[in-house]
């Protein structure tokens, strides 16, 4: 099947978000090695973090996880026609336009947690894909998914950190920035000149950090006025284990 007619063929069928997920990184023949798969929890609600330069992170994070996640992405993801038919498929959650809050997106991804479904967040945002960055660069970390895992309305949510790093990759010119703001107008990046780069693996490794458990203890004092310093807590220990992870380099493909 065409690249091209995926988009047209995912509207007219049922297709499972994993087994897509796992075709797309066919097709795509990166080598693919992992580190720490042990340190998964098994199935309950689950905060994905990592890093995110390329459009396969997400497949990849699936792949390894071996069951569907719902990524949150771009805003302006949901308005291109033919992209919007693949992250629906994927399950993706579209962000809200900037100058809307986040009200929606998270109303919809603490559901996702409660029913003991996985969410998967890249907390650099949109800026490392639009303006490039060179392998094991990371940028600082937006807090969303911290209030997420201590807003949501379960027992106890899982963060799990997990850091992308590029072996071998391609970068290639996808289109002008500019052209994007006709899809959103609301977005900084896209009123740059220089165009919008894609960044595709040869061979890449996925290396799992250790897991945070955010119980009720927690949320207690985050309830407690005590959010602020919580966030930036869980946020930074985040960063630095992804930094960490990172500055071990890939490791070779099998």
């Amino acid at each position: 099947m065409a690249i091209a007619s995926l988009p047209t063929f995912l509207s007219s069928v049922t297709v499972d978000p994993l087994t897509l997920a796992k075709g797309l990184l066919q097709l795509s023949g990166v080598q693919v090695s992992i580190h720490g798969r042990e340190r998964l929890p098994g199935p309950r609600p689950l905060i994905l973090v990592s890093n995110h330069r390329s459009v396969l992170d997400a497949l990849l994070l699936m792949q390894i996880l071996d069951r569907p996640v719902r990524f949150a992405c771009h805003h302006y993801m949901g308005q291109v026609p033919g992209l919007r038919e693949v992250i629906a498929t994927l399950g993706c959650l579209p962000l809200d336009a900037p100058n809307q809050g986040q009200t929606r997106f998270f109303r919809q991804a603490l559901q996702v947690l409660k029913r003991g479904e996985a969410v998967g967040i890249f907390p650099e945002g949109a800026t490392p894909m639009v303006q490039g960055t060179v392998p094991h660069q990371l940028s600082q970390f937006h807090r969303g998914f911290a209030h997420l895992a201590l807003r949501a309305p379960v027992e106890e949510v899982w963060i799990v950190p997990i850091a992308i790093a590029s072996g071998r990759e391609t970068q290639n010119a996808l289109m002008p920035l500019r052209l994007f703001s006709l899809f959103d107008t609301t977005e900084p990046l896209f009123q740059q000149p220089g165009w919008h780069s894609a960044v595709f693996y040869q061979e890449v490794s996925l290396r799992v950090g250790h897991p945070i458990r955010v119980d009720g203890r927690l949320r207690s004092h985050y309830r407690a006025r005590g959010a602020a310093t919580l966030v930036a807590d869980l946020t930074n220990c985040c960063q630095e284990e992804i930094a960490n992870l990172l500055s071990r380099g890939p490791i070779s493909a099998p």
